[in-house]
C-alpha cells in the first residue's frame, strides 16, 4: 500500500514537473514573440522615418529637380509598398539615397545652406537608426527561429497559430560620410 501512494506521489511529482517545464518553455515563446513584434515595430517606425527624412529632402529645394524626383520617388515606393514588395522598396531607397548623397561634394554644399546640416544630421540619424533595428528585428527573428526548433515546441503547439517570422532583409549601407 505504501509502495503504491508513493508510486503515485512520484507520478505526480514527475507530471507537475514537466507541467512547469511546459510552461516556462510557453512563457518563453511568448515573451520572444513579444519581443520580435516590438523590434517589428521599431523597425516599421525606422524605415517610416527614413523614408520621411528622404522625403524631406526631396522637398526641400536643396537638391537639383532629377535628383528630387528620384529621391521622392523611390521615398514615396517605400512607403505605400505592401508586405511582398516593402525590401525592395526599401533597398531601392537606400540605393537613392547613396546615388544623392555621394555626389562630389554634396555634404559640403547642403551644409553651405540654411537647413542643410540640420537635414543631413536628421538623414545620417535615421540611416543609422534602420540598420540598427533591423539588426535586432533579425537577432530576434533568430532567437524565435531557434526556440521553435528545439523538440518540445515542435511536438506540442507551444507557438500557437503564430507563423515563423522571417527575416527582413535590405540594402541598408549608409551613404559614404
Amino acid at each position: 500500500m505504501i509502495e503504491l501512494i508513493l508510486n503515485i506521489a512520484l507520478l505526480v511529482a514527475v507530471l507537475i514537473l514537466l507541467g512547469v517545464y511546459v510552461s516556462w518553455r510557453a512563457t518563453r515563446l511568448d515573451r520572444l514573440h513579444v519581443r520580435l513584434e516590438t523590434a517589428r515595430a521599431g523597425l516599421d517606425a525606422a524605415l517610416v522615418r527614413r523614408a520621411a527624412v528622404a522625403l524631406e529632402l526631396a522637398a526641400s529645394r536643396q537638391l537639383d529637380p532629377a535628383t528630387s524626383l528620384l529621391l521622392a520617388a523611390a521615398a514615396h515606393e517605400a512607403r505605400i509598398a505592401d508586405g511582398d514588395n516593402r525590401e525592395f522598396a526599401e533597398s531601392d531607397l537606400s540605393r537613392a539615397l547613396r546615388a544623392v548623397v555621394d555626389q562630389p561634394d554634396f555634404r559640403a554644399t547642403l551644409a553651405a545652406r540654411q537647413d542643410g546640416p540640420a537635414l543631413m544630421e536628421d538623414l545620417d540619424a535615421a540611416v543609422r537608426k534602420v540598420s540598427y533595428a533591423r539588426s535586432f528585428y533579425n537577432n530576434a527573428v533568430t532567437a524565435t527561429r531557434a526556440a521553435r526548433r528545439k523538440l518540445l515546441p515542435r511536438v506540442l503547439p507551444l507557438s500557437g497559430r503564430a507563423p515563423l517570422p522571417e527575416f527582413f532583409e535590405i540594402d541598408d549601407a549608409p551613404p559614404e560620410t
